[in-house]
């Protein structure tokens, strides 16, 4: 597997080279060993059938729309290629302000839950949305409304609070900027919310660091509606309409999801083991240790398109490309399927 030194490496070249081919699956890169009975094509072959139809889901298509000839498809990547390799993102989120200060009050734990509040409460916006959050279906516990920032620290400890801020600082990044994007964006969250739980989740049954794969699991969906508009503005640019269209959209995703996650998260200063974790789903050893955000992201994405009653990924297939028994599997879907459905409800 390449080394984070050699990425980081070509981050730095000056020239625009042309985007490499497109591959499939780029999204779920199963790390699972073959099994008896099984092929590499056929095991590739459920990863990229599910992509496709959490890209269908996504852009609100049909799969041939995904694969439809499109206008200046190289010529646009090239600059999107260009823009990432050089740091030239314009539509990259930025560090949020708060950032440093509440990654410094959440691992100091001698400074206590009053030096957390206050730090929130000196943002009235973050303060807003972690309210919210706390009180959405992926965070309340309970009947009862969580109603102060002191009360939300205390009901869901130090590492669900760590959860809801992430998601409270992201949240507004993947906020519809206009009726165009509206239903990506709104898809775009939930997914992403649903990988974030789901690789936490798995992460807390493996003894792994569950807070850390909650954020990281957070950046796909981040990473695309970061790269979706930056290539409108590239578009505007170069034909003087900002319409990328189904197929330029998909390519683009397919092949930069996990550098902009990378870039985003070089961008925040997140702790290095993040990036080891994109790392490895982007480049997986088979049978690796470090497959949590995979696994999650592969049984979030069929969690959620399975709610949305969409194409899916058979249940049996699923052990064929995820790391965990039959039994983790039930579990962590059964999880999964209890804050859909309460979301659907609230």
């Amino acid at each position: 597997m390449p080394g984070f030194f050699s990425w980081i490496a070509d981050f730095f070249t000056k020239t625009k080279p042309s985007p490499p081919p497109a591959t499939e699956a780029r999204l779920f890169n199963s790390a699972k060993t073959i099994t008896s009975g099984d092929t590499a094509d056929n095991t590739q072959g459920l990863s990229v059938q599910l992509e496709e139809n959490l890209f269908c889901w996504l852009l609100d298509t049909g799969p041939a729309n995904l694969r439809a000839e499109h206008a200046l498809p190289d010529k646009a990547l090239q600059e999107l290629e260009y823009r990432l390799s050089n740091n030239k993102m314009e539509e990259l989120p930025r560090q949020p302000l708060t950032i440093p200060m509440l990654m410094k009050a959440l691992s100091d734990e001698s400074g206590g839950r009053q030096k957390l509040s206050q730090i929130i409460l000196g943002d009235p916006a973050l303060t807003d949305q972690i309210l919210q959050v706390a009180n959405s279906p992926y965070f309340r516990t309970g009947d009862h409304t969580i109603e102060s920032v002191d009360q939300a620290i205390f009901v869901l400890g130090m590492d669900g609070i760590r959860n809801v801020i992430a998601a409270a600082v992201m949240r507004p990044m993947m906020t519809a900027r206009n009726s165009r994007e509206a239903l990506f964006a709104q898809r775009a969250w939930r997914w992403g919310l649903t990988c974030a739980r789901a690789a936490e989740f798995i992460a807390k049954l493996r003894g792994e660091d569950a807070s850390g794969y909650f954020t990281v699991g957070l950046l796909p969906a981040l990473s695309y509606i970061t790269i979706r508009r930056e290539l409108q503005q590239i578009l505007r640019s170069q034909r003087g309409d900002g319409d990328p269209g189904i197929a330029l959209i998909r390519d683009a995703l397919t092949r930069f999801q996990w550098r902009t996650c990378q870039l985003i998260a070089s961008e925040w200063n997140l702790p290095p083991k993040y990036h080891s974790y994109l790392m490895v789903a982007e480049r997986p050893v088979p049978d690796q240790e470090q497959a949590t955000l995979i696994d999650g992201m592969v049984i979030a994405s069929r969690e959620v398109l399975r709610h949305a009653h969409q194409r899916n990924m058979p249940e049996e297939d699923l052990e064929k490309i995820v790391h965990l028994t039959p039994e983790q599997t039930g579990r962590v879907r059964a999880s999964l399927k209890a804050v859909l459905s309460e979301g659907a409800r609230g």
